[in-house]
């Protein structure tokens, strides 16, 4: 599989495989986990992207196990991970109520919990969930400057944000963002005319896109995008996934689609989507279906 470099010490594989749903799987054992990262690691997925509050903050902790138990696993990897959403359930089980919180007081004590529940001595990337209205950007931003030369994090970016966000935080800051995550799909394309995935393909940042299969309703249904779909996943004898996340990997601004997945036999059909060649005009079809309309 083809490697994105998104700084000058770190490589992602071209799809990543998201863990936002691991802790929710009927079975977490070590085992079972274990053979989810082969599967990737089999087809040439190595980066996992995880989140502190995936799972209600065990999702984290449930791949640390399987990290323990096979050691060598980890350096196989680059592990994604996010924070700052505090929610009144698992360890923030007393909050008041679900919030933002981009303190450095909050940010470092993440980063301590992050690496203790995947038991690693280091995060690869780590973003900032979702943006703060609250955000104090000088506060967040030397925070994550630190967390960087601590070495306890190799890069940082942002997920979720717009570009006005992105320059804020980054304004404040000495280490680069290398990445924004955000949701953007054949469900969800609003990115590609509003502003945002010009933004970052100026800047020549990669995009990670968060649910590339629109939440799944890509996979269901019988619209127009979905007969467009078929009527490719059928030329090159794959599945509707494999179509929804080509047509992101087509485009030229090196889009990552993180895909979510607990079902094994799904996870090793997951690059099935680097068959699927799209053209100009094919890509387009898939488009303007997805927009319901011919383009002006």
């Amino acid at each position: 599989m083809d490697r994105v470099q998104l700084s000058p010490n770190l490589e992602f594989s071209r799809i990543v495989y998201g863990m936002w749903r691991l802790g929710d799987d009927v079975d977490t054992s070590v085992g079972h986990v274990q053979a989810k990262i082969h599967a990737c690691l089999d087809q040439g997925i190595t980066t996992f992207d995880q989140a502190d509050i995936y799972g209600g903050y065990i999702a984290e902790a449930v791949l640390g196990r399987a990290l323990k138990a096979d050691p060598d696993l980890r350096g196989k990897m680059e592990i994604v991970t996010k924070c700052d959403i505090v929610a009144p359930v698992g360890r923030y089980a007393k909050a008041p109520g679900k919030y933002y919180d981009t303190s450095r007081a909050h940010i470092m004590q993440s980063i301590e919990n992050s690496l203790s529940d995947m038991a690693i001595d280091h995060i690869d990337l780590l973003l900032i969930h979702r943006p703060d209205p609250f955000m104090d950007h000088h506060e967040t931003g030397a925070a994550l400057d630190e967390a960087v030369a601590s070495g306890k994090v190799g890069n940082v970016g942002v997920s979720n944000f717009r570009p006005y966000d992105f320059e804020l935080l980054q304004s404040a800051m000495k280490t680069p963002l290398v990445t924004n995550q955000i949701e953007i799909s054949l469900g969800e394309i609003a990115p590609f005319t509003n502003g945002d995935l010009a933004f970052h393909q100026r800047h020549g940042h990669h995009l990670m896109a968060w649910s590339p299969l629109g939440g799944g309703g890509l996979m269901t249904g019988n619209e127009k995008v979905h007969a467009v779909m078929d009527e490719i996943a059928s030329a090159f004898g794959v599945d509707r996934a494999a179509v929804a996340v080509a047509f992101l990997l087509a485009h030229p601004a090196g889009i990552l689609p993180v895909m979510g997945t607990n079902n094994l036999d799904r996870i090793k059909r997951i690059s099935d989507a680097t068959r699927v060649t799209l053209d100009r005009p094919t890509w387009f079809s898939l488009y303007e279906a997805a927009l319901g309309h011919e383009v002006a």
